[in-house]
């Protein structure tokens, strides 16, 4: 039986419950707390080698101390290990191989031990307190959350959340929003990060969730799911942009989210220090999207591109500055709500750019195909822009075109699969001109027009193409259109805004990543060449030692 330490069991048992109390945690963690503490006194005063155990009883408050050494034959370690005839006298019927209980001593805990069970105490408190701190708010991400402010370090807003803290860095506050100690504040959970100094609770009042989190709290069709808010932009402090959907057609989305004399817009509103809201019906038709996003902005036309994922709006003269906005901030939360690239143009140069490729295909076509300039812009008309489509396309569509038969159909056609095969030659000879390797033609995707843009680029070799990034390759920059909409654009969005090498010729993410992957696969061949060696070297000795 192991012997109580001497101590005060009353004292013991209401420092565990106060301490388990004040920081919400379980007792169990404090009591193995002071049990650790405990243990480190008594290794500290018989000595470190000892496996020394003790034991709380939270009924009692009975602290017990005790070591656990192993029967052995023959003792080598004196520390943890006993002979049958010691083990006889600490626990009748020891056998060889049984761990038994050696009682120790009463241990009265010196100024140093103390302060080392003190330490271990608070550490195994701190933890606890922390772990308990993740499990509460981990699956708490996209919530409100209500709190106080604790302090304000470097622009960043310290939150007390009650049961822990959350911090609202700079680029997540609503500009000019000025936030002081003891101010209270609301703020959506972001994300909850586990971490050594305790969980990173990261809020935001300048995220869309946060403007849409308020509306749901604000209008109960939203809450109930009759109306839902499919999608959101923001620039936080001055505009946002909400597209609405209603599932009850009774009921009108964009109203019920103003509310009586716009009461509950007004609300949202408040919260987000005056930021203006414009309210906007969603539709499942890009284009009449696009056109509601654009508001309070007139459009005549809209122009779609699924490929390159923009699209283009024809505005009135008069309109041009209100479908921008100050700044271009219309224009660039219409873009961030409908996610395409929107590029605004009057109706005047809408005209004179249309006019413009016009005339270029035409021109094109007249001299590829050999054709005189009204076929040439017959098939313009018709909404041929590329030989490859005269070339590929179904005869029968070029056929039906007025004035056009099934012999022109074959003859077109058959002058643009020419004309196609001398631009390759052409192309061929002047990559190989500038030095560009066969090795690049036969990588998937590869025409010889891109091995020309790639000689251009100084991108000569396997490895030089094995260098680059998908996006360094890919990536499209925006169009002239875009840049003049965002006016407020810097030297980081201009690095951004670079195209990819091979951009001209839209090549979709994964054709770009096959391109790369197929550039670097010499680089494993060359890794796995000197392994292939040395294990044919070491067949090789198996083998003449087998012989021998």
């Amino acid at each position: 039986m192991a012997t109580p330490i001497s101590a005060n069991k009353a004292e013991l048992l209401a420092i565990a419950n106060a301490v388990a109390t004040e920081k919400m945690i379980d007792k169990a963690i404090v009591v193995e707390a002071l049990e650790e503490a405990i243990q480190r006194a008594a290794r500290a005063r018989y000595g470190a080698e000892n496996d020394i155990r003790a034991k709380l009883d939270t009924q009692t408050g009975d602290l017990r101390l005790w070591r656990v050494v192993e029967v052995v034959e023959e003792v080598e370690d004196y520390f943890k290990q006993v002979d049958l005839k010691q083990a006889a006298k600490l626990e009748k019927g020891a056998k060889l191989g049984d761990f038994i209980v050696d009682p120790l001593p009463p241990v009265d805990l010196g100024r140093i031990d103390a302060q080392s069970a003190k330490q271990v105490i608070f550490q195994k408190v701190r933890d606890a307190e922390r772990e308990r701190q993740y499990e509460e708010f981990k699956d708490r991400a996209g919530e409100i959350i209500t709190g106080v402010v604790k302090s304000v370090e470097f622009g960043h807003v310290v939150v007390d959340l009650g049961r822990g803290e959350g911090v609202i860095r700079r680029d997540q506050q609503i500009p000019r929003e000025v936030l002081r100690t003891n101010d209270r504040v609301r703020a959506i959970i972001m994300k909850v990060q586990r971490e050594n100094r305790g969980p990173q609770i990261l809020l935001s009042r300048a995220h869309p969730d946060f403007m849409k989190k308020l509306f749901a709290q604000e209008v109960p069709e939203i809450y109930d799911g009759i109306i839902e808010i499919k999608a959101a932009a923001r620039d936080p402090g001055s505009r946002a942009k909400i597209g609405v959907l209603s599932y009850d057609s009774s009921i009108d989305p964009v109203g019920a989210c103003v509310g009586m004399k716009g009461s509950r817009v007004q609300a949202v509103v408040q919260e987000m220090q005056g930021e203006k809201i414009d309210i906007i019906p969603w539709s499942e038709d890009t284009a009449t999207f696009v056109v509601n996003a654009l508001q309070p902005a007139t459009v005549s036309r809209v122009v779609l591109d699924e490929e390159e994922s923009r699209i283009e709006v024809v505005v009135p003269d008069d309109q041009l500055s209100l479908a921008i906005g100050r700044r271009g901030q219309n224009v660039r939360l219409a873009s961030q709500l409908t996610g395409h690239g929107i590029d605004i143009m009057t109706e005047a140069e809408s005209s004179e750019k249309r006019q413009k490729e016009f005339v270029e295909r035409s021109e094109m076509f007249q001299e590829e195909l050999d054709v005189d300039e009204t076929l040439a812009q017959l098939l313009v008309a018709e909404g041929f822009s590329e030989l490859e489509e005269v070339a590929y396309v179904a005869r029968e569509e070029i056929a039906v075109i007025e004035g056009f038969d099934e012999e022109l159909a074959e003859e077109l056609q058959s002058r643009a699969l020419e004309a196609l095969e001398a631009r390759e030659e052409s192309a061929r000879k002047e990559r190989r001109e500038m030095g560009v390797e066969d090795a690049l033609a036969e990588l998937p995707h590869m025409t010889e027009a891109m091995l020309v843009a790639l000689g251009k680029a100084e991108i000569k070799t396997l490895d030089d193409l094995a260098d680059l990034a998908t996006d360094e390759l890919i990536q499209r920059g925006r169009t002239n259109e875009g840049r003049r909409n965002d006016r407020r654009n810097d030297r980081r969005n201009r690095v951004e805004d670079k195209p990819g090498v091979l951009a001209a010729f839209n090549l979709s993410e994964e054709q770009g990543n096959e391109i790369i992957m197929a550039a670097r696969a010499h680089w494993f061949e060359d890794e796995e060449a000197p392994a292939e060696a040395e294990e044919s070297k070491e067949e090789e000795a198996a083998h003449a030692d087998n012989s021998q």
